[in-house]
Order: structure tokens, then C-alpha cells, then sequence
């Protein structure tokens, strides 16, 4: 933010012509120096207050059991969109808890405590198994099978990978961002199911861990050293079902347009040439307010994904005129643009029109 800031204030700059190199852009790592450098005499003043607010959390958070285990499964995937789940996982998998192992040594942290021997540990690892291994691959079940019927075995051959990389591995990503801008809600009942989840395990005193994360790779590694992993499964089952009914109850009920469910492939953009294709691209471009009002854009599989300055310039009209079979407005001025399959080509055309480049036809 504060690099941000100071390239906005400083990135025109004019210096003395004896100092002329380091004038404009170049001034801003410099200027970005100095203020750091208060910014780190503040924080240390600062911090310290707040780290005894987090450290105090942090052990409620750690002695509250169940409640405990809710709380961190709710955050920790409520704070994905904005990264900041890795800062309450380094709390909870490596410093919360201590445990002394039969060489003397001190061991702190659910993770490296649960490896340890320390029959107290995973309360914040055990939960995310049902959640990864079950809950997600059935939400993916979910939005298949309420996709259209034309679209079902393309929406299934794509969604088939992503669930069963949750399952295998513990990889969520690429199912979470498929729905948490475009469904909010659905996302926060995914962060609520997660922490019942933890809740769940933990109130019925199972523990597994892992090494990577939450997937069938780590569930089999820790089966051994782990306790109750069986029942574990039939919590994941159950979680399933539940994934299942909440997502299509509400994708349903809220006309949510997961993958499949608009028309996905546009007629009137497939079959375009080269030169065809960026022209259309430059119209595209011009429906979006122009080059000026575009901060990101980039591509999926069908979709143009963008993110504007100002979505008052956005000509939802006009794009549909083009061949967009859709134009879903997100939060935050954030758009997708459902093109089909030529979103990517069209994509790439859309920033060489930006940056005045010509693509040989």
C-alpha cells in the first residue's frame, strides 16, 4: 500500500538535471526507502501492542476446544480471498501449544506437536480433512449436476480434476475461486461448514494431521499415529451430503450462474480470423471504457475476467452486441464476460490492442 501510494505521489517527478537519472519512476524505490524506514521506527513502538492482542486470541483460541476449532476453521478460510490465513495458520500450526518429547525437547505448534507424540494435538488440523477429502468435490458434484443438461459432461470434465485434486491432495483453490466472488454466500457457508467441521473433530476427540495439507495422501501417511480415522471418514461423508444440499439449494435458489448454467459459447465469435479477431477485441475494448479504465484482465477456460477503474464506463449492451452470451458484475468492480472458448485468444488481443502491438494473422 505504501509502495502504491508513493508511486501514484512521486511517479513524475522532476529532480535537479545533475540528478536527471534518478528523476520519475526511479525516484519512488528511493522515497519508498526513507518512508520504510519511519514506517519500521513506528512499528516498533506500535506492534508490540498489537501482537499481545493477537498472542491473547490466540490462546483463547487454543484453550477453547471445540469453540477454538470453529473459530479457526470460520477464519481460515474466510481470510483465503485475502491471504491473511496464512498469518493465523503460522500461529496455530507452529506456535500455539507446548510439548516436551522424550529427548527433552521442546515442541510448540498443533503441527509439529501431533508428528511430536503429543496425544493433545491437531485440534486445528483434524477438521479439514471432511472439508477437502468430502465437502468440496461435493459442492463440485453440486454444480454439475444443476448445469444444464447440454453443458453437463463439458462442466463435469472440467470440474472432475479440481475435485479430485481436493480429494487427493488437499488443493482447494481452484474450486473455492470458481465460487467466492461470484457467490458470496455460498463462500461464507463454506467458512461456516469448515468450522463446524474442526468443531466436529474435535468435540468427538479425533485427530489426524499433515505435512502439505488435508488430503487422502496425508490422511493415509498419518493413519498409523492417528486416533479414530475411520469415524473420520463417516464424518467426511456426512459432510458431503451437506455440501451437496447447500450448494444446489442455493445456486438454485439464488439463480447463481456456476459453470453450465448460461450459455457458455458464443456463435457470433466462434469461427473469427486473426484480424477479425482483433478488431473485435478493440470493440471489446472500447465497450469496457477504453484502455484507461482496464486495471486487470485475463482469461479462464470461457470467461474474459476483468477488473475496471470506474463500472459506470462498462457498456454491458454493447458487449452482448459482440457476442458476450453474459456479463456478471462482482464485487469490487470485478466482471466476467462469458465469451466461450475463444475468451483467451480474444484476451490476448485485448492487451496487444493495449500496448499497440499487432499479432501476425
Amino acid at each position: 500500500l505504501l509502495a502504491a501510494f508513493l508511486y501514484n505521489k512521486y511517479k513524475a517527478i522532476r529532480v535537479p538535471d545533475f540528478l536527471g537519472f534518478f528523476g520519475g519512476k526511479r525516484f519512488v524505490p528511493i522515497i519508498t526507502s526513507f518512508y520504510a524506514l519511519i514506517l519500521g521506527v513506528l512499528a516498533g513502538y506500535v506492534w508490540p501492542l498489537i501482537q499481545s492482542y493477537i498472542s491473547s486470541f490466540g490462546n483463547v483460541i487454543a484453550t477453547s476446544g471445540a469453540t477454538g476449532g470453529f473459530i479457526f476453521g470460520f477464519l481460515n478460510r474466510l481470510l483465503i480471498p485475502l491471504g491473511l490465513h496464512h498469518v493465523i495458520n503460522s500461529f496455530a500450526w507452529f506456535q500455539f501449544g507446548e510439548f516436551v518429547d522424550a529427548a527433552g525437547k521442546l515442541i510448540t505448534g498443533d503441527l509439529h506437536r501431533f508428528f511430536a507424540g503429543d496425544p493433545t494435538a491437531g485440534t486445528f488440523m483434524t477438521g479439514f480433512f471432511p472439508i477437502m477429502m468430502f465437502g468440496l468435490p461435493a459442492a463440485c458434484l453440486a454444480m454439475i449436476s444443476t448445469a444444464k443438461k447440454e453443458y453437463r459432461k463439458s462442466v463435469a470434465g472440467m470440474l472432475f480434476g479440481v475435485a479430485f485434486t481436493s480429494f487427493l491432495t488437499g488443493i482447494t483453490e481452484p474450486i473455492e475461486f470458481l465460487f467466492m466472488f461470484l457467490a458470496p454466500v455460498l463462500y461464507i457457508a463454506h467458512a461456516l461448514l469448515s468450522g463446524v467441521s474442526l468443531a466436529l473433530t474435535t468435540a468427538f476427540g479425533m485427530r489426524c494431521g499433515f505435512g502439505f495439507s488435508a488430503g487422502f495422501i496425508d490422511y493415509v501417511l498419518s493413519f498409523g499415529i492417528s486416533e479414530n480415522p475411520i469415524g473420520l471418514l463417516l464424518i467426511g461423508l456426512a459432510f458431503g451430503v451437506v455440501y451437496y444440499l447447500v450448494f444446489v439449494f442455493f445456486i438454485q435458489k439464488l439463480n447463481i450462474p456456476t459453470p453450465g448454467r448460461i450459455e457458455e459459447e458464443s456463435a457470433a465469435l466462434l469461427g473469427l480470423s486473426n484480424t477479425e479477431l482483433r478488431e473485435k477485441a478493440s470493440e471489446v475494448l472500447a465497450a469496457l471504457g477504453g484502455k484507461g479504465n482496464i486495471k486487470v484482465v485475463d482469461a479462464c477456460i470461457t470467461r474474459i475476467r476483468i477488473t475496471v477503474n470506474n463500472g459506470e464506463q462498462v457498456d454491458e449492451a454493447r458487449l452482448k452486441e459482440l457476442g458476450a452470451t453474459a456479463v456478471l458484475k462482482l464485487p469490487g468492480n470485478n466482471y466476467q464476460i462469458v465469451v466461450g472458448t475463444v475468451a483467451d485468444p480474444l484476451v490476448t488481443h485485448i492487451k496487444a490492442v493495449m500496448s499497440s502491438r499487432n499479432l501476425s494473422v
